[in-house]
């Protein structure tokens, strides 16, 4: 999944010597929280609520000082990505920089915005539970070969993956997690078990946790 896929391409925007007022109430009326400062057709800067709320009145968070201006208070130079940036490059580098937007470019010309709502979409995607589905979670030993026997006990009871996601749990176990066209998960995990699998979830037992 690429950064275009999810990104918001109605960018609304704003400019360099606006004031943090009018800005406060385009957020306000929008609902929305970062914006992109363009000035002559270039991103020069991003503002956020939290970027209008320090430059904003020392009496209260709520009413910004009505002739603060965006340059005053906006990052810059503005952090972006490339639309087709893989969506945990952007994730990644939004986490490490503890930011909650990327503005999207494509050379000068500014295309879209992502967000972590948008991040929370492309998971929702990635992981398929929109989908009528059911969840399985198991631990593979890190050795070639587990996971072809996985998929081929899988597709030998006639379903179909919606999405499958790995991470390292640790010393030679990779955690997977199954989501598949059925919602009816206990025998395919009793079968995994029965194949030498270690099934985390669904429990052996129902009440087990």
């Amino acid at each position: 999944m690429l950064v275009r896929d999810v990104m918001t391409t109605a960018v609304v925007t704003t400019s360099p010597g606006e004031t943090l007022e009018e800005v406060w109430k385009v957020m306000q009326d929008r609902n929305i929280r970062h914006l992109p400062v363009v000035d002559a057709g270039r991103i020069v800067g991003v503002i956020t609520d939290r970027d209008v709320h320090r430059g904003g009145s020392s009496l209260t968070m709520l009413h910004p000082a009505p002739t603060a201006l965006v340059r005053e208070v906006m990052s810059h130079p503005p952090r972006t990505a490339h639309p087709l940036d893989p969506v945990e490059d952007a994730a990644r580098t939004m986490r490490s920089l503890k930011i909650g937007c990327l503005p999207v470019v494509d050379g000068d010309a500014l295309v879209g915005i992502i967000t972590g709502i948008d991040l929370f979409d492309a998971l929702l995607r990635l992981t398929g539970v929109e989908k009528p589905s059911g969840r399985v979670e198991l631990h593979l030993a890190d050795r070639p070969g587990e996971f072809a026997r996985l998929t081929a006990l899988v597709s030998e009871r006639g379903l179909n993956f919606l999405s499958v996601l790995t991470y390292p749990e640790g010393p030679n176990v990779i955690a997977t997690v199954l989501r598949v066209n059925t919602l009816e998960t206990r025998p395919l995990a009793a079968a995994l078990r029965q194949a030498g699998f270690v099934v985390v979830w669904p429990a052996e037992k129902p009440w087990q946790s």
